[in-house]
């Protein structure tokens, strides 16, 4: 009983790693870290700012976009103090219930936006191949509820895993390879049977992330088919150009997720630098690009970027 005390109490604390290998540089490291993350933080801001405040923005297709920008933040935000406690030195320490609140706002906002992309690929299915029927479809209630079962769907099916996660003993190392925490980083710490964490992340991104990649592809082939049936070539670059910002969304996300998978899988040996740099580009890039993006593809996202900068003149041009 003593010993198993000891290995609790041992087990509580981890240690997080910055960039290895460029330890005394951490200092200027943390200068780009911090932009991104003020870019980020103030880009989904501004997008949730315009979409509240300006009435013409109050459609379905903007709203999505506004559950986008949460998830962006909820999914990057967590790991901004632990990040800067590392690169400045203040502190390499997390305790594991720290750890654990971390991996579940890192891992059910990432799929939330997941499924706010599905979602959004619906909306643009729906406005391009029944225009008419559009404002029926997509009314407040049902994006109500499909924000809310994006987030619950998300959130209990993490919740198995992270339940796993306390009854694991942690006897050897307690270095994490990131300067957060990830699920599939923390589970090969643990000196015990992790074949149920293991299987069972497996299923849930195959599940979950296969059926929504799936729905955004079917998706597509109904908006293409409906897009390639329009006479004008005008008419079909406009219907296509509603969906660019989308497009480039889903690949911002998706692709460094598979990127990371494919690392945390299979190139468990390779060098760590690769793994910090998949795992920040995963959490960082869609931040900070989506609102990047759909400010410079959406006209009526710029508009309000532009009145919200320079509202004299912007208000005196639209008189």
């Amino acid at each position: 009983m003593a010993t198993l005390n000891s290995s609790s109490t041992l087990s509580s604390t981890f240690y997080l790693t910055g960039i290895p290998g460029y330890e005394e540089f951490h200092h200027w490291i943390s200068i780009p870290f911090c932009v991104l993350y003020l870019v980020g933080i103030t880009g989904n801001c501004t997008i949730l700012h315009i979409v509240r405040t300006d009435p013409r923005l109050h459609e379905p297709m903007y709203y999505f976009l506004a559950m986008l920008s949460l998830s962006d933040m909820g999914m990057s935000m967590p790991t901004m103090i632990s990040l800067f406690r590392v690169l400045w030195s203040i502190s390499r320490e997390i305790q594991f219930n720290t750890c654990v609140v971390q991996m579940f706002f890192i891992h059910t906002f990432s799929s939330t936006e997941s499924t706010v992309l599905l979602a959004m690929a619906f909306d643009r299915y729906v406005a391009i191949c029944h225009p008419l029927r559009y404002a029926t479809i997509l009314t407040p209630r049902l994006i109500t509820k499909i924000g809310i079962a994006a987030l619950l769907r998300s959130a209990f099916a993490m919740i198995p895993l992270l339940v796993r996660l306390a009854f694991f003993p942690f006897c050897h190392s307690h270095i994490l390879s990131h300067s957060y925490c990830l699920h599939q980083d923390m589970i090969r710490l643990a000196c015990a049977d992790t074949m149920f964490n293991v299987i069972y992340g497996l299923v849930l991104i195959t599940v979950l992330w296969g059926m929504d990649s799936l729905g955004i592809f079917v998706s597509y082939m109904y908006i293409l088919h409906s897009i390639l049936r329009i006479a004008s070539r005008e008419g079909r670059l406009k219907a296509l150009n509603t969906c660019a910002s989308h497009i480039c969304a889903v690949l911002i996300l998706y692709v460094p997720m598979i990127g990371l998978s494919i690392v945390h899988r299979f190139a468990k040996h390779s060098s760590p630098l690769i793994h910090v740099f998949m795992a920040h580009v995963y959490l960082l890039v869609p931040p900070v690009l989506n609102p990047i993006i759909y400010s410079v593809k959406t006209k009526q996202i710029r508009q309000g970027v532009l009145h919200l900068l320079f509202p004299t003149k912007i208000s005196s041009a639209m008189m």
